[in-house]
């Protein structure tokens, strides 16, 4: 979304595959530069540039370690250089099965690292440039489990689960400032899943959801779009689920 000379920017983390690049190539169409976040995949999160420069806007990519302090800062920096910061999507994530059993102190700190560390670290940055221009959107990517649980995911299911009271905290502490958070709670979605993800099917339940098939990523960001577009000034604290009817909170 450009405004005079320059591009309102969208920082999506986690963008080189998946609900990552349709978020951002969603929200290229709506006219906001992209900074592309990507942890290792350079070739990835290239190829997530290069589609977001085909829809029109600009676009750049910053690799890192989210876990990192100085990564959200050169985040924002990079950012700056393509406009003015207005939209983060915490979409990062770990999702390793563990038994709980079996899970070190280690393994749970490194999930919740990269899961609920790296929003906050990612918010914090960004937040100071969208009060000052009096516009801003936060979008933290939830998962299922956190309101289901999931069997081997303590650490995801405690994890994502903090990202809905992150979404709160903020959306009350910036109300009435022009920033906005909310939560986007994907279901099964057809995604490209990491080895460490382990199988599908950690739910309760393993059918299909109601509608009959698992979710798109572009349907997932078509609800991250929406935020971010002009009619969601009223949407704030909120969170979306994304899943088919299979939850129904």
């Amino acid at each position: 979304m450009s405004t005079g000379d320059s591009y309102r920017v969208a920082i999506v983390t986690g963008a080189a595959r998946n609900i990552g690049r349709a978020a951002a190539l969603a929200l290229a169409r709506q006219g906001f530069a992209v900074l592309v976040h990507s942890g290792s995949d350079k070739e990835g999160a290239e190829e997530t540039a290069g589609l977001v420069e085909q829809a029109g806007p600009p676009a750049r990519v910053t690799l890192g370690d989210l876990t990192e302090e100085a990564t959200s800062a050169r985040l924002v920096e990079a950012a700056a250089a393509l406009g003015r910061p207005a939209v983060l999507v915490n979409n990062a994530a770990l999702r390793r099965a563990v038994p709980f059993e079996e899970m070190d102190l280690a393994e749970w700190r490194a999930v919740l690292a990269v899961n609920l560390d790296a929003a906050f670290l990612c918010s914090r940055a960004v937040i100071a440039p969208m009060l000052e221009a009096g516009w801003g959107r936060i979008i933290n990517i939830g998962g299922l489990s956190g309101h289901r649980g999931a069997a081997k995911r303590a650490h995801v299911v405690a994890s994502k689960a903090a990202l809905v009271g992150l979404s709160k905290a903020l959306a009350i502490e910036y109300a009435g400032r022009g920033v906005t958070a909310n939560c986007v709670v994907p279901g099964e979605i057809e995604t490209r899943r990491g080895a460490s993800a382990g199988a599908r099917g950690q739910h309760p339940d393993k059918a299909l959801p109601p509608v009959g098939r698992r979710g798109t990523p572009e349907e997932v960001a078509a609800v991250i779009a929406l935020l971010c577009g002009p009619e969601s000034d009223y949407l704030t604290g909120q969170t979306f689920h994304v899943n088919g009817g299979v939850y129904l909170p």
